[in-house]
């Protein structure tokens, strides 16, 4: 889908941040890992649908060859469709696709019948085309050495059957992932089960990856990527922002509609998905549910400079978590914590959420 748009402002999709300097007035990040491209690269390609399929790119390849391996794949023919990356759509040269990035193949046309079949591998093609592990981290960073520790004990509760548990308030998909000990340390939001996006478990579908979203200024399946650039651009933990990456992530817990009706199959089986995955920060409430004379001044300040950085849309008391620092909640003895930043780094300006 072509990323061309009439408006004064114009972000990239966040992808491209996690492996390139941020230029500018803004400090340089020096975590951040610049890497040349590799004689192979691995990406991952989510079609409309949110399936995900990873693959390897030798040097010769181009987006041409890429859509014939994905046509073998996906077993659905792939020349009336655009491979995008970010906010840039592959005609042929594939030189700024870094490694562990991801991809968008979407159709050339947006009318679909209830017969359109999905663009889903098989689980032989998924074992035969895909060595990833259960969870892979997409970018490189330091920042997301923490996380690192996390998704392997993440990975280790899973093999151990520890299941994800679902998330029931909000309009989008989102899954709690526990320790070995049972104890909720990640949430993890696919892109694919966003409002409006196709696999949303809550019947709030309607549209493909990459048209505009629940707010027409980030489109569907994008809050993921902005999540991410939040924790990114808030250096130093400056506002608190909770670590967070974007993975490639596989568990039968996650939804698959069938169709475009939205109906949930009754088999579970194996699916990957591309998703935020931010550390569970253990709280006591949020801000809703507390008087807002006991927050540190300093801690507001920095969460409104955050927002005013970001461009953020959406700040509410219901993404402010509060948690108490001596049992009490005295003031000055609470710590703050700004979650749900999917809505910042607009496309166009329009009014905020606060």
């Amino acid at each position: 889908m072509s990323r061309k748009l009439d408006s004064p402002v114009q972000t990239q999709m966040a992808v491209a941040v996690f492996n390139s300097p941020l230029g500018g007035e803004y400090p340089r990040n020096n975590a951040m890992e610049e890497k040349q491209p590799t004689r192979r690269r691995r990406v991952f390609v989510q079609t409309e649908t949110g399936c995900v399929l990873g693959m390897e790119l030798d040097r010769s390849d181009n987006a041409h060859t890429v859509k014939r391996r994905l046509q073998v794949a996906l077993n659905f023919p792939t020349e009336q469709s655009s491979l995008t990356f970010g906010d840039v759509e592959l005609k042929n040269d594939l030189s700024a696709v870094r490694n562990d990035s991801p991809l968008l193949l979407t159709r050339n046309y947006l009318h679909r019948s209830s017969s359109t079949p999905c663009l889903s591998p098989t689980g032989r093609d998924l074992q035969q085309r895909d060595r990833s592990g259960p969870i892979e981290i997409l970018g490189h960073s330091d920042s997301f050495n923490v996380l690192k520790i996390l998704v392997k004990d993440v990975v280790k509760a899973i093999k151990m059957g520890v299941d994800p548990l679902p998330v029931h308030s909000g309009l989008g998909g989102a899954y709690y992932f526990r320790n070995p000990r049972g104890e909720s340390v990640a949430i993890v939001k696919p892109t694919d089960e966003e409002p409006f996006a196709p696999n949303n478990p809550k019947g709030f579908v309607g549209k493909a990856l990459g048209q505009p979203g629940l707010k027409l200024s980030v489109r569907v399946g994008e809050t993921g990527f902005r999540e991410v650039v939040a924790y990114l651009l808030d250096y130093g933990h400056f506002a608190n922002v909770p670590p967070t990456a974007l993975v490639k992530i596989t568990h039968s817990v996650f939804n698959v509609n069938d169709g475009v009706n939205a109906h949930k199959p009754l088999k579970k089986n194996l699916v990957s998905k591309i998703a935020s995955f931010q550390q569970f920060i253990p709280h006591d409430f949020d801000a809703s549910d507390h008087g807002t004379s006991s927050f540190p001044v300093s801690a507001v300040h920095r969460i409104g400079i955050l927002d005013i950085r970001i461009f953020n849309t959406d700040r509410h008391a219901g993404n402010l978590l509060v948690r108490k620092l001596d049992g009490i909640g005295r003031f000055g003895q609470v710590e703050l914590i700004p979650i749900d930043h999917g809505l910042c780094l607009p496309e166009t300006l329009e009014d905020p959420y606060f």
